[in-house]
């Protein structure tokens, strides 16, 4: 997945920068909309990756784990319970494999990777709506809105998956 995501972003770039670059030649409204799409893609991704190295760099998963923030809160695990998580969660993507890795890993360490990775989509959450700002200088702002709501689900998703599974990690180590 890791090697997709950089690929995709770097694909989405050069979309991007040639569809600029026709489009100041050319005028073209379709051309426009072609790299304000892959404008906005771009952000999406390089965001993400972005968030995820520095958190990662700043922290390398040293994050206290029984710290309030992290703590499963009462409504959770029927919450979980209600929409399922075990049996969706699985077939979401993982961005590298090996951080959730038993063979590899201690579970302390895959708990500090839940952290680091809870930590991560929540500041992608915030970041997401960044691009609703373009429609000053793009408009489109129900397309900008749109896609910053859709990336925020996307990475509450990610959330909702870390702490689903820390509590439960936590109970295994303790065993």
């Amino acid at each position: 997945m890791k090697k997709n995501m950089i690929l995709l972003t770097i694909m989405s770039l050069i979309v991007l920068s040639a569809s600029g670059v026709i489009y100041r030649f050319t005028g073209s409204r379709v051309i426009f909309s072609v790299a304000v799409t892959f404008g906005t893609i771009f952000y999406h991704l390089a965001i993400r990756l972005t968030v995820g190295y520095f958190i990662n760099a700043r922290y390398n998963n040293r994050m206290n784990y029984t710290k309030k923030w992290f703590a499963e809160k009462a409504f959770e695990r029927n919450l979980y319970k209600r929409i399922q998580v075990k049996k969706w969660k699985k077939l979401l993507p993982t961005f590298n494999l090996q951080d959730f890795d038993l063979k590899n890993r201690s579970v302390p360490e895959i708990i500090q990777v839940t952290c680091r990775s809870e930590v991560v989509h929540e500041v992608n959450m915030l970041l997401s709506f960044v691009p609703v700002v373009f429609t000053v200088w793009f408009g489109s702002a129900g397309v900008f809105l749109l896609t910053s709501c859709a990336a925020f689900l996307f990475d509450g998703i990610f959330v909702i998956i870390q702490r689903y599974n820390r509590p439960r990690l936590i109970r295994l180590m303790k065993k």
